[in-house]
């Protein structure tokens, strides 16, 4: 099994034809579908392609319009050529039921495959993790469990929660922003309609890795992509 790292970039054009997305270390795509029972159809044929090897690299979210396919290495938390190639064999077992893998970026459908982790600003990072890993549950992300580092779902279900160092307090700003990490080709779309819908653009500085957002009353959100971060 090749557990070789790649590259953000290597990861992206490798899936991007197959119509997968790579959004924060995993590939994901989405299989439209018309029933609870096909979206079972289409998990069963992608266990199969995965293999008894693959299968802790996938998971799988159904529901009765879709069925959600995620690929990442669990020893690395990151997508290896392993899951490159098991990206390929799902999406050739999904054609053969008469479906499609289907990233749904440009506004083709509900909303584009997607990543939400939660941020929290903090003084002293060491201090205010052991709370939150508390509070939500979460476990150490794999291969991580620093005082500083993130924290995850270790069901799956939740955003993941990692932590920014703050210099000094900061009284009249909100400590706490989501950061939705969308295929790259996602991006400008969904920037457009936040502003559409009332928003303001803070900063594009640090684009395409991020543009910093925020609401009416000033609460902000990053928009992500795996763009300008190798």
């Amino acid at each position: 099994m090749n557990q070789k790292r790649l590259s953000r970039r290597e990861i992206s054009a490798a899936v991007t034809d197959l119509s997968w997305r790579f959004v924060l270390g995993v590939v994901r795509t989405s299989v439209p579908v018309a029933s609870l029972a096909q979206a079972a159809a289409v998990a069963a044929r992608a266990v199969a392609a995965a293999g008894a090897d693959g299968e802790g690299s996938l998971s799988i979210d159904l529901r009765g319009d879709r069925a959600i396919l995620s690929l990442h290495s669990p020893a690395t938390a990151w997508v290896t050529p392993f899951e490159i190639e098991l990206a390929h064999r799902i999406s050739a077992a999904v054609s053969e039921l008469g479906l499609r893998t289907d990233a749904e970026v440009g506004g083709q459908g509900q909303r584009s495959v997607q990543l939400v982790e939660i941020a929290i600003d903090a003084l002293d990072i060491a201090a205010i993790r052991p709370f939150w890993k508390a509070v939500m549950g979460y476990g150490d992300e794999a291969g991580r469990s620093g005082a500083e580092d993130p924290l995850v779902d270790p069901a799956g279900q939740g955003p993941a929660i990692w932590f920014q160092q703050m210099e000094a307090p900061r009284p009249q700003r909100n400590r706490i922003h989501l950061d939705i990490s969308v295929p790259h080709d996602e991006a400008p779309q969904r920037i457009k309609a936040a502003l559409d819908a009332g928003g303001t653009l803070l900063s594009d500085a640090a684009a395409p890795a991020f543009w910093v957002l925020a609401d009416a009353e000033g609460n902000e959100a990053c928009v992500t992509t795996w763009q300008g971060r190798d």
